[in-house]
């Protein structure tokens, strides 16, 4: 009894000291990065306010029903009603995407273009369950088989306060995303 207590004291110890160097972490990049956070934050806000000539706006903005406090902004470069009746991928499909990735202000930092897979040039394969980040899901999920997409990302959906490589903490990422299948489709139930 005495080890059992003994293991559950060190591991809220361990959990207690890893939560704090997390918010050490968060609270570091968040003074660091500053500048770019809010220049980032001020790009989005300054497209989400933006306008057609006919007073619709221009990015549609899209919350999952599995988070509601987080969104992406869409814009399609397609006509919907020619792919409405096509499909849309489940969270679990595997879907077949060309994409190209770039921070706000327009430098890239990856692209499906570099891609020569057996399913297709320039196609990128991935499951929606799987390691890719958040706003994909909300974004992929939102479209059909066809559609050609610009989306905006807070970095709460892309790869947050800690960033990837050339993806520095808080950026906001710009997607051009085209959905090219969903092979192995399941139906559901």
């Amino acid at each position: 009894m005495k080890k059992l207590l003994l293991i559950f004291s060190l591991l809220a110890v361990t959990l207690s000291v890893s939560t704090s160097c997390k918010d050490d972490e968060y609270e570091s990049a968040w003074k660091e990065y500053a500048e770019w956070r809010e220049t980032n934050e001020q790009y989005l806000a300054d497209q989400a306010r933006l306008e057609n000539p006919d007073g619709k706006a221009v990015y549609e903005r899209v919350i999952p029903s599995w988070n509601p406090g987080v969104y992406v902004l869409i814009r399609y470069f397609n006509d919907r009603k020619l792919t409405e009746g096509n499909l849309v991928p489940l969270s679990t499909s595997t879907v077949d995407v060309k994409y190209k990735g770039m921070l706000y202000n327009d430098v890239p930092f990856d692209s499906s273009y570099n891609i020569k897979a057996t399913y297709g040039d320039s196609i990128y394969r991935t499951r929606l369950n799987s390691d890719i980040i958040d706003g994909w899901k909300i974004a992929l999920q939102h479209m059909h088989v066809g559609d050609s997409v610009e989306v905006l990302m807070p970095y709460n959906v892309g790869y947050g306060y800690s960033g990837s490589g050339v993806i520095l903490p808080f950026s906001t990422l710009k997607f051009g995303l085209k959905l090219v299948d969903i092979p192995y489709y399941e139906v559901r139930p």
